[in-house]
């Protein structure tokens, strides 16, 4: 989950040589994750799944993360901060959305629609590891280039959890399963959304000491 892909280090020098390939990667992450982001927000008002909802706030997190991963590439420690802390405050956000939409489901929600759960869910498993595939090669590269593949990665057991869900769903006919697990990743998004502030605010002072001494960016 997004919770784990929050660092931010400058790639080492013996790294450089492949950044061509790996801002090209970034970018084909970036793209579909914001193309998921958008396909589960629709699938998910569509069906009433919160599951599928909150996955989409993991894909909105992935894609910010790229961003940020990107920027890294070239910008100082301050504007990556702020652009963690950006990161974070919309994380947060929707992991209360979807929180707030869960406690609201148990008393007025419906039974979401498990076939186009489980469809959505197939299609977003596929998408992480396509993207995790491409960034493989990566994985033994410096904290930002590990993180950014494990991000990949771990989002796979989030699509394979709102597909247990769908089937969870469509075996009992009730929406219990689909709230559990958007819960879940809700407060998955709140805890990774919190840890990025810290390390932003962190990483903030760290630059403002710096430049109370006089140190060079």
């Amino acid at each position: 989950m997004s919770a784990h892909c929050c660092d931010h280090d400058t790639p080492k020098p013996e790294t450089l040589v492949n950044l061509p390939r790996y801002r090209k990667i970034l970018w084909i992450a970036l793209i579909v994750n914001a193309a998921m982001f958008l396909i589960e927000i629709g699938a998910g008002l569509q069906a009433g799944s919160l599951s599928l909802l909150a996955d989409a706030v993991d894909f909105a997190g992935d894609a910010l993360n790229y961003a940020v991963s990107l920027a890294v590439l070239a910008s100082a420690l301050a504007w990556r901060a702020r652009a963690a802390m950006l990161k974070a405050v919309s994380m947060m956000g929707f992991g209360l959305y979807v929180l707030g939409a869960a406690v609201w489901a148990l008393w007025h929600g419906g039974v979401p629609q498990a076939t186009t759960m489980g469809a959505v869910a197939l299609l977003a498993l596929l998408a992480n590891v396509a993207v995790a595939w491409m960034l493989y090669a990566f994985r033994e590269g410096d904290a930002n280039m590990r993180s950014v593949w494990l991000c990949s990665r771990n989002d796979a057991i989030g699509n394979v959890a709102v597909f247990m869900a769908a089937l969870g769903v469509f075996g009992t006919g009730s929406a219990w399963p689909d709230l559990a697990v958007a819960s879940l990743m809700a407060a998955l998004a709140l805890h990774g959304g919190w840890t990025v502030m810290r390390q932003a605010w962190g990483e903030l002072g760290d630059d403002s000491a710096k430049d109370h001494h006089g140190h060079v960016h």
